[in-house]
């Protein structure tokens, strides 16, 4: 109601004389108020003093601790096209099962009997290649036998030399005793010509001496032919010893370049051997790639590509599926500022989504709270998302964790820390500064023992 008169009421009328009024007039509320605040100063003083321990809290999820156990996509290592699917989502399939069958879209690859035919040419160089040898080897062997012949034409030769030398020396040694009879005739002639002219000898004494001079003369040029014509056959001789070495030298030359072009084509033979085995090696594999298998047990997620006659390139992926055989792990993430403080084998609790962390009393195996893990593994180069991982494994002397986990769920994660005062904490949250650092026991201990 709106106080329009100048009238005061509470000025004429006591309200203390009323019994409300006394109640309500008399009562100094602010001492209570002020016993209020100095009860709750007392009781936040205490509280700034109580132990609180630090953590390092995480999102994350569950994973496997070995990389072979965590889901995977199967790929093919060719393209090829979808023909048939043997295992449909959800199937469990064993080691090498059979998960579909695909076929060639390469013409190069589309003979049936490609293998075959590749085998066939194998055989076929590989017979090129034994028949080079066998060349190779009869060329050696006319090698041989020009050598041997060679060797035997040359001392045939240097024997016919050495005859025609000997020749020379006995035609030069004729050739001296002929002229010493032709000096011989001369001077017997000479001398019966000087008696002649002295009336000692007759005439017919010198016409025979002169008969016999012409025949010592015919004789000397005779044999200075001989002389001559042996020394011919020395030349004779030589040269035909250069001939035949010339000749034979020609022919094993000859001999020895068809032996090199047949070695040559030999090895060129036996590359293509060697790449035609590499190709039949390749088409065998290639052969066995159109089953794709699984690589291990597990479950078959996700067809990722499905239907009948679709392509595919190679290394697409065509099906997912997950191990049968694993050991869980959760892998979280911390801040860079968090990450001195954690260490291979440090204790972290964990609690997963859909497992509460308030105990409920008779539900099996959910009981617990959050369960026990511990370190395995840092990450040394920060995530994507701008923090470190961390690889956890469940702890051996905890509990066990539960059975209906499945990889990819999400977890949250507790490093419990140290104890500190409860006014530390709040300082430290307020100067955004990390949580006090320490040093694993077995640390401690080597520094003391440093």
């Amino acid at each position: 109601m709106l106080n329009i008169s100048h009238n005061q009421l509470n000025k004429k009328i006591d309200l203390s004389q009323y019994k409300s009024g006394k109640k309500i007039m008399h009562i100094e509320y602010y001492r209570y108020f002020n016993k209020f605040l100095l009860a709750a100063a007392i009781f936040g003083f205490i509280v700034l003093f109580l132990p609180w321990t630090q953590n390092i809290t995480g999102q994350g999820t569950v994973t496997t601790l070995r990389p072979n156990q965590r889901p995977q996509h199967i790929q093919s290592q060719i393209p090829g096209r979808i023909e048939e699917w043997y295992v449909q989502e959800g199937d469990e399939v064993k080691k090498g099962d059979t998960i579909l069958r695909i076929s060639e879209v390469k013409s190069e690859y589309f003979d049936d009997r490609l293998v075959e035919r590749t085998n066939d040419q194998i055989q076929s160089k590989s017979s090129s290649v034994t028949a080079y040898q066998g060349k190779v080897e009869a060329l050696n062997r006319q090698i041989s036998a020009l050598r041997n012949e060679q060797q035997l034409k040359l001392e045939q030769t240097k024997n016919k030399l050495m005859q025609s030398q000997l020749k020379v020396k006995s035609d030069s040694i004729d050739l001296e005793a002929a002229k010493t009879n032709l000096k011989i005739a001369e001077t017997q002639f000479n001398r019966i010509a000087t008696l002649q002219e002295e009336g000692l000898k007759a005439v017919r004494d010198v016409e025979e001496k002169r008969l016999k001079l012409q025949e010592t003369q015919a004789k000397y040029i005779s044999q200075e032919n001989k002389y001559l014509a042996s020394k011919n056959e020395v030349i004779n001789a030589r040269l035909e010893l250069s001939r035949t070495n010339a000749s034979y030298a020609d022919k094993i030359s000859k001999a020895q370049s068809d032996m090199f072009t047949a070695q040559s084509s030999g090895f060129d033979t036996q590359a293509q051997v060697t790449k035609l085995e590499n190709e039949y090696s390749n088409y065998k594999k290639r052969n066995s790639l159109l089953y794709v298998t699984a690589p291990q047990n597990g479950f078959i997620n996700k067809v990722l590509t499905g239907g009948i006659g679709v392509t595919f390139k190679e290394g697409e992926q065509l099906v997912g599926i997950m191990p049968s055989t694993y050991d869980l792990a959760v892998e979280t993430f911390v801040r860079p500022i968090d990450l001195p403080l954690l260490h291979i084998g440090e204790h972290v609790r964990v609690q997963f989504d859909g497992w509460p962390a308030i105990v409920f009393s008779g539900w099996p195996n959910v009981s617990y709270g959050t369960y026990g893990a511990k370190v395995v593994a840092i990450e040394r180069f920060i995530s994507d998302n701008g923090k470190y991982r961390v690889l956890l494994a469940p702890d051996s002397s905890d509990h066990e964790w539960p059975e209906a986990i499945r990889v990819g769920s999400g977890a949250k994660t507790i490093a419990l820390l140290e104890d500190v005062p409860i006014w530390f904490e709040l300082w430290r949250q307020i100067n955004s500064f990390p949580p006090n650092y320490y040093q694993p026991k077995n640390n401690d201990k080597s520094l003391k023992k440093g």
